[in-house]
């Protein structure tokens, strides 16, 4: 439904998308049983940065950059600005003068399915950005698209007030509704995790931890010296 801007999107419990961020990317995929990734393609500018926030979404036409003008408008603080494009695009939509309005609304980064550009400026800013490309490629103001409605990016959906979640292993989207069910089953990833971490530090094996040993012999794999196996020599 393009041109259509919608105002009063539904956000979830600050709270919720607090304990997201402190999870991670990696940590909320895994609970969510390994939904919600955005893909490899779309990489951080920085390291050792992660957000989490709401989404705006915007629609661009590709080289077009008119929605992310509008979309900047409907942005609160503690958002993170999603930008879609009707079809692949290279150019550099997003730049450091959008980040410069949106640090003005506490907005707390971008993702971007296409180009980002003034890269540098965007680091010292401290404004963090995700995108498909790096791209100086410019844009026109031309092409009505949409604002805060479902876009889709790396085959998944993202609507208006779902949480993003992004730092230097990529991007993950929390459904606004699983929010909280998220929040507990990333909880309990977390303290399994750090078991393991406590078991590995003291020496304990994954083969061991995990009965894979098992899972080896079922697969038939089996053990034998260097001396005994020709084709390993």
């Amino acid at each position: 439904m393009p041109g259509t801007i919608v105002t009063d999107v539904p956000r979830p419990d600050e709270g919720g998308v607090a304990a997201l961020r402190g999870y991670g990317v990696a940590t909320v995929h895994e609970a969510m049983g390994r939904v919600g990734s955005l893909g490899p393609e779309l990489r951080p500018i920085q390291q050792g940065v992660t957000i989490a926030g709401p989404a705006v979404t915007a629609l661009c036409w590709p080289g077009d950059n008119l929605m992310i003008h509008a979309a900047v408008e409907q942005c609160s603080r503690g958002d993170v600005l999603v930008v879609a494009t009707a079809s692949p695009a290279t150019h550099g939509m997003f730049g450091d003068l959008f980040a410069t309005a949106l640090m003005h609304r506490g907005v707390r980064g971008v993702v971007v399915d296409a180009g980002v550009r003034d890269t540098a400026t965007l680091r010292e800013l401290g404004f963090p950005a995700w995108s498909r490309y790096v791209s100086a490629e410019g844009t026109v103001k031309a092409t009505a698209g949409s604002v805060n409605m479902p876009v889709v990016l790396a085959g998944q959906q993202v609507r208006a007030g779902d949480v993003v979640v992004a730092d230097d292993d990529g991007v993950v989207v929390v459904r606004r509704e699983r929010v909280a069910e998220t929040v507990r089953a990333s909880a309990a990833r977390a303290e399994r995790e750090d078991a393991a971490r406590a078991a590995f530090s003291q020496g304990e094996l994954g083969l061991d931890r995990y009965g894979l040993r098992q899972r080896l012999a079922d697969l038939g794999v089996g053990y034998g010296a260097w001396a005994d196996i020709p084709e390993a020599q």
